[in-house]
């Protein structure tokens, strides 16, 4: 039945998966319209639960990805390439980077830049536990440490992850571009089965669903700012205008394809987004202030980062992770898999620790100085000049009104707001229209060619429940869209774990497993005096003692495990191979009798 409904579409992808995911997103958006508060109501319900007791899950699950992709780039198999061991990368350092923020991290910071700042200077995550009192100094460090926290190291190992798995089972083991490939290891020929299409559509659903709850902010944002500069209200149906209007441009920019659509788009934005960042630091009349805080803060936040990494306000229990750390984690890996994919499709032959140090490092350092310039102009706002940020954002809760605010305080405000929201427009297309041929890719198994119609269709799948969390949910936009996603985001954790022992699994197949390490032998050394009572006594044989520290081999040769050698002559000691002539430094020259001096 499928396959006939399949072929009368005209579609060209996997029936099973495709009209799975389509039918419980399609019942989700009509069960949310119809049954409107038996659903909000058992979402609030079992996201309450989720996060009083799972809420540590998320906390420790991030900060181990974290350091398994240290692992992973510090050692040996950092050297991995990924894709043909002699292809260089397809793209430009430049434009790589660019489309990193194609993939949503720009639609955050324009979102998150002044808001997150703010709200954590007025109101100090750990005010109960430190006694930190809101709109000081000390709650000025305090809300640096949490928002490079949220917005650096730690959110792009959630997107790192799945993306390094991408890459290498995609590049290296040319399989197809699903979450169900990085378990081929532990699935074999079963990820074509019911098991892998199960955990595509699980990835499908959540990527939809993290896409958005990242279109829906950037809606509250949009039309935040509209209300400020032109007095539009800010309503269901101005929303729903939004809505449209974004996924509108996104299905037309993705009918363009990557090169013209995606990767234009991505180029102009990040030229846009960091002339306004410069504008800024230089307009805010405390640049100074601005760049040693920034400076200042980051010292901080690497010395604060193991507590806050494993920190779960356990004394305090103020349930304020629950909707700040907590929330970031669940939305933001419920869309990894769409940026994973993304991301493994742009950094084909690149090696792993290029991969990680490139996708984990670089954002994080545009962020670190994003949000070190925003966060201190809007301190000096609050310190120094007018005010008024803490009273909005906390006070009456517009945080995405935030930016807008914070812009009223600079020369040109209406000019530069105008601009703000133009950025924050294409960098939602972009966010869209890159998860619609993301998620149609996964649903077919392939990149070749697709029916434009395929994409359309996800594009407007994300409108739906984007308009379905929004507008039709009964209850404050936001809260609806933090409760969903937390849901959603558990299974991606769960997976999370799997796909680190899934990818190690894989690299000590393909590159082999290290014997271990061969070193020169020494004989048993003994104190003289008791190899002096040893000689005198005849009951004990002294042949495999000595007094004076004594090797019995000779130190090993390294030879290259990547050369091949046809015939190998066991006499022979290669000058390509060694250890030093890999490192390039100079090689030991050994006596003639091939033994160290003094031994």
């Amino acid at each position: 039945m499928l396959n006939r409904l399949h072929d009368a579409l005209r579609l060209r992808t996997s029936p099973v998966i495709f009209f799975g995911s389509a039918a419980i997103i399609i019942a989700f958006v009509v069960g949310t319209i119809a049954f409107t508060e038996p659903m909000g109501k058992a979402t609030e319900v079992a996201s309450d639960w989720l996060l009083t007791n799972l809420g540590w899950f998320y906390i420790l699950g991030v900060t181990v990805f974290l350091a398994f992709l240290i692992f992973i780039a510090m050692g040996r198999f950092g050297r991995v390439k990924l894709g043909p061991d002699d292809e260089p990368p397809e793209h430009s350092g430049g434009a790589w980077f660019a489309m990193l923020f194609a993939a949503g991290i720009g639609s955050i910071l324009m979102f998150w830049g002044v808001a997150e700042p703010v709200s954590h200077f007025g109101n100090p995550p750990r005010a109960a536990e430190l006694g930190i009192e809101g709109g000081t100094m000390d709650a000025a460090r305090d809300a640096m440490n949490f928002t490079y926290y949220h917005f650096t190291l730690h959110t792009w190992t959630i997107f790192t992850l799945p993306a390094l798995c991408f890459a290498y089972f995609i590049h290296k083991r040319n399989l197809p571009p699903r979450v169900s490939s990085i378990f081929q290891p532990l699935l074999g020929e079963g990820i074509h089965g019911p098991i892998g299409k199960t955990i595509d559509i699980i990835a499908i659903i959540g990527t939809v669903f993290g896409v958005a709850v990242s279109v829906g902010l950037g809606t509250l944002q949009i039309n935040g700012g509209l209300n400020q500069l032109f007095g539009v209200p800010e309503n269901a149906g101005w929303n729903l205008i939004i809505i449209g209007v974004v996924c509108g441009l996104a299905l037309i920019s993705v009918s363009m394809g990557l090169d013209k659509g995606i990767k234009v788009l991505s180029n102009f934005n990040i030229v846009v987004a960091v002339l306004m960042l410069i504008f800024v630091l230089l307009a805010s009349g405390a640049t100074l202030f601005i760049i040693k805080g920034t400076v200042e803060s980051f010292g901080s936040y690497i010395v604060n980062l193991p507590e806050l990494a494993l920190w779960n306000d356990t004394f305090a229990n103020t349930g304020w992770q629950n909707t700040w750390t907590v929330f970031y984690w669940a939305w933001t890996i419920t869309w990894s898999p769409f940026v994973g994919i993304f991301i493994a499709r742009i950094s084909k032959g690149r090696s792993i620790r290029q991969f990680v140090t490139g996708v984990l490092a670089v954002p994080s350092a545009f962020s670190v100085i994003w949000f070190g310039i925003f966060g201190y102009s809007s301190f000096n706002i609050e310190l120094n000049g007018e005010g008024g940020l803490v009273d909005r954002v906390v006070g009456d809760g517009d945080i995405p009104g935030a930016l807008f605010a914070f812009l009223d305080n600079y020369p040109g405000a209406f000019v530069i707001s105008v601009i703000a929201i133009i950025l924050v427009i294409i960098f939602f297309v972009t966010s869209v229209d890159s998860a619609a041929l993301v998620t149609d890719s996964m649903a077919n198994g392939h990149e070749d060619y697709n029916p434009l119609g395929q994409r359309i269709f996800w594009g407007v799948a994300i409108a739906l429940v984007t308009a379905a969390l929004l507008v039709f949910s009964g209850a404050d936009g936001l809260t609806a869209l933090q409760s969903t996603i937390i849901l959603v985001g558990l299974p991606f954790f769960v997976m999370g774990w799997f796909q680190m022992y899934a990818l190690l699994r894989a690299l000590k197949e393909d590159a082999g497993e290290l014997p271990p390490i061969r070193t020169r032998e020494w004989a048993q050394v003994l104190p003289p005096e008791e190899y002096e009572r040893r000689e005198e006594d005849g009951e004990y044989d002294t042949d495999d003692y000595v007094v004076e520290p004594t090797f019995t081999s000779e130190v090993p040769v390294l030879t290259d495990p990547y050369e091949e050698i046809a015939d190998i002559d066991l006499d022979y000691q290669p000058e390509q191979g060694t250890l030093p002539s890999r490192t390039g430094s100079a090689r030991a020259e050994l006596p003639e009798d091939g033994r160290v001096e003094g031994s």
